[in-house]
């Protein structure tokens, strides 16, 4: 396929290409072929550290000869080129370093039941994407692959974890790719890199076959995406519990996509401009542009009011430090049965030794404790929500913040964490709370960059209906990066 005819089809969004597929216009192996087209243009973003290409291939000819996509047999996304995360998104017989020296020769034994739901959905997944080690940092600067850049300027952070998804997408590569998120992991590099970013309520997807929840429902999955639909149709994809899960969130009433096209009720919200966390003041942009999407959700019919749940900071902050240095001890053990060795000094990073270390001495009293607090500070969030229906934040209280800050080590687990808390802010709370949350790529710094605002609500509906209708009011699908494959 031309250069030409590769970046026209960087244009056009997931639901877009699927349905040029479904029409005959295009076949799945030419999505792909100018995926990949894109996907060489843009290597020196550093995004996809492991092609394949050829699994790709076989997949979009498998499509093409069986004939799903022009007799409508598939859904809204069968065909269209994706890329997954390379972490939480395993996929049996591929690469799975998680951006870990020391596991830079494994691969994948089984398919994540996430994974096996893309490719049910017709997906066309040929690579996988640059992560922090293990994705405990909010930035993707691994010593393994290197620093992925951020297509709107080289001098600041994609974000992370989910930062080599965020640049493919942004940049024109894909669509859409796979993310996860722990503390702000989805919304972050969509914040950074001026795209749309949901974090799903606890529990609407599956870690099956590996596990039950990540991090103690701290973790959830889902994807970046440059649309709101795209957004909306890769969850009803994936949403719904897998066999023997411990818990599952209640189905929705309707499919996601449809339920975007509706105009939603009016709604209750809470905005607040000041970070949950002691730290800095939240940068003018910020402020302004959370207060704008204030201002245009008003005008929409939605009661918006100051103000703010409270929480414990504190109890927060140490029981997100305190499940991360457990979780960073599981890891380590995993590391050992890969090498089947203990990993020597330069096999992890500095951050991640100190986290490794802390979980080695913690005790299974203030493990349990921490889970506690994760719980009593959930009600006291949900109790001070009561009055509201939706809650309006930023999503970072900075501009894209520079390379070099969110991944060092800061002599303990809890001192990393209040740094990232500080440029962070709300991120972690819906993490905590299991509410789901989306940023929106809604400001723009004096120097052109993204500034993403957040939603959060107890539920996706609600959020994807109002994220449907600020793109309607302040679109934003014209905005290109200099990092953009048609450039």
């Amino acid at each position: 396929m031309d250069r030409s005819t590769a970046i026209g089809l960087s244009d056009i969004d997931a639901v877009g290409q699927a349905a040029l597929a479904a029409a005959g216009e295009v076949t799945a192996t030419e999505l792909l072929e100018a995926a990949i087209v894109r996907l060489e243009a843009a290597r020196a973003l550093n995004a996809v550290i492991a092609d394949l290409f050829d699994r790709g291939r076989q997949q979009a000819v498998a499509l093409d000869d069986a004939g799903v996509l022009r007799n409508r047999q598939a859904g809204p996304l069968a065909g269209v080129p994706f890329l997954l995360k390379d972490l939480g998104a395993s996929l049996a017989g591929a690469p799975e370093a998680m951006g870990s020296r020391a596991l830079r020769q494994h691969v994948a034994a089984e398919t994540a039941w996430i994974v096996e739901r893309y490719l049910e959905a017709g997906l066309v997944i040929f690579g996988k994407t640059n992560t922090p080690e293990w994705g405990n940092h909010c930035t993707t600067e691994p010593s393994l692959f290197g620093p992925t850049a951020n297509p709107w300027s080289s001098e600041v952070t994609p974000g992370g974890s989910s930062g080599g998804s965020a640049a493919a997408v942004a940049a024109g590569i894909v669509p859409a790719a796979s993310g996860g998120d722990g503390t702000g992991s989805i919304r972050v590099p969509a914040a950074c890199c001026g795209l749309v970013g949901l974090k799903p309520r606890r529990a609407r997807t599956s870690f099956a076959p590996a596990a039950g929840h990540g991090l103690e429902g701290l973790v959830n999955e889902h994807a970046l995406t440059r649309t709101v639909r795209d957004s909306a149709a890769l969850l009803d994809a994936v949403a719904g519990a897998g066999v023997g899960d411990p818990y599952a969130a209640p189905l929705p009433a309707q499919p996601f996509l449809s339920a975007v096209a509706e105009t939603p009720a009016p709604q209750r919200i809470t905005i607040a401009t000041s970070s949950p966390f002691p730290g800095p003041a939240t940068d003018t942009a910020v402020v302004a542009a959370v207060q704008r999407a204030g201002t245009v959700l008003e005008e929409l019919g939605h009661s918006v009011e100051p103000g703010a749940p409270t929480i414990d900071a504190d109890a927060v902050a140490n029981a997100i430090a305190v499940l991360h240095t457990v979780s960073n001890a599981q890891l380590y053990e995993l590391a050992c049965r890969v090498l089947g060795r203990e990993p020597n000094e330069d096999e992890f990073e500095p951050s991640t030794w100190e986290m490794v270390r802390e979980g080695m001495t913690t005790t299974g009293t203030e493990y349990a404790d921490a889970i506690a607090d994760v719980h009593s500070q959930t009600r006291r969030f949900a109790a001070g929500m009561a009055g509201s229906d939706v809650l309006l934040v930023p999503t970072l209280l900075t501009p894209p913040p520079p390379y070099g800050l969110l991944d060092q080590p800061r002599g303990s687990t809890r001192a990393f964490f209040d740094v990232e808390f500080a440029t962070t802010g709300w991120t972690s709370l819906a993490n905590v709370t299991g509410w789901a949350a989306i940023s929106l790529p809604l400001g723009v710094t004096a120097e052109g960059l993204p500034i993403g605002v957040q939603l959060m609500a107890p539920d996706e509906m609600i959020l994807l209906k109002l994220a449907a209708q600020l793109e309607t009011a302040l679109p934003w699908a014209d905005r290109r990066p200099p990092g953009w494959v048609g450039r």
